[in-house]
């Protein structure tokens, strides 16, 4: 099938108004259909249906809860040329003012729902979107840091040193690595009680390192800066030791080309298909390649995580 044939495949699905209506509240709210009828004031007969059809299509997934059935949006395993109708979609009706209607009554809803269960019933299966005291991702992250045994870390890009006063304590050796003397500096203030950690300035293209130095590469949210991405991950297949690690976070691919250019990106993000290509050309197995996450503020930019290792054996890798 060809790509024109899936893309108007695509706009045929978000072609009904209803089903935008759907996909909105469901980007926002886990939602049953009893909910959804509520909300949006339509007939269950045609909101199951239209579920069903986003379903089928990939844009949502359910679960059972007792007697019913939730709906979610598919961040992770959305269709890509899916996924790309449907972040301008969602651009474009921030203001439309059925949409902001539906939204109104969805929170009267469930503000409603919270008064009458009792914390945390009212939050079941989806406490990570609210507020409880002591529940942020920094707390749970400062404590799931405990459980690390790391080797010789490499931070690629580590800017600050924001990371490494987090997981430097649980390395043997941490070497933050970044093309900014202004960066390095503040690291340098940050971390000077560390005993265990270097700074390197140098580029990610070619890692001022020996082939087979880290056991763990760390490759958070740089990836849109490199002209080369190819030659970056080659780069750190090079210096990873046979069975060594890379863990990396970047955006997916996206059509905001303003908002790259404010913050300096080269790339417009990497779908995850495109991703596991190159660290596989790289020389890495890649354990796992997707979308995780989709920020809460506009444009609502969908973040990608994998993790790859470099197989035993396997030499010095080098891209050019």
């Amino acid at each position: 099938m060809s790509s024109l044939t899936v893309t108007l495949d695509a706009l045929h699905l978000f072609g009904d108004p209803t089903r935008v209506r759907l996909v909105a509240l469901l980007a926002h709210h886990p939602l049953t259909v009893a909910d959804l009828t509520t909300v949006t004031r339509l007939p269950q007969s045609r909101v199951s249906t239209h579920l069903g059809r986003l379903k089928d299509a990939g844009v949502l997934r359910d679960r059972r809860a007792g007697s019913s059935t939730v709906y979610a949006l598919n961040d992770g395993t959305m269709p890509d040329h899916v996924r790309r109708v449907w972040t301008l979609l969602e651009g474009d009706g921030e203001a439309d003012a059925t949409l902001r209607t539906d939204r109104e009554r969805c929170d009267a809803l469930l503000e409603a729902r919270a008064r009458d269960l009792p914390w945390p019933d009212a939050l079941a299966g989806e406490m990570e979107k609210h507020y409880s005291p002591g529940r942020t991702w920094d707390a749970l992250a400062r404590g799931l840091v405990g459980l690390l045994r790391l080797g010789d870390v490499l931070d690629a890009g580590s800017g600050d040193g924001a990371i490494a006063e987090l997981v430097a304590p649980r390395a043997g050796t941490y070497t933050l690595l970044d093309r900014s003397e202004r960066m390095l500096a503040a690291a340098r203030a940050r971390l000077a009680k560390a005993t265990n950690v270097r700074v390197l300035h140098g580029d990610l293209h070619d890692i001022p390192a020996p082939s087979a130095s880290f056991d763990q590469v760390l490759l958070l949210n740089v990836l849109p800066y490199a002209e080369r991405p190819a030659v970056v991950l080659g780069e750190v297949a090079r210096v990873l030791r046979p069975g060594g690690t890379v863990a990396l976070i970047t955006l997916d691919e996206h059509t905001h080309a303003g908002l790259a250019a404010q913050y300096g990106h080269v790339q417009p993000g990497f779908r995850p298909a495109t991703l596991r290509r190159l660290l596989q050309r790289a020389g890495l197995a890649v354990e796992r390649c997707e979308v995780t996450s989709r920020e809460r503020r506009a444009p609502h930019l969908n973040v990608v995580t994998a993790f790859a290792h470099k197989p035993e054996g396997n030499g010095a890798s080098h891209v050019d």
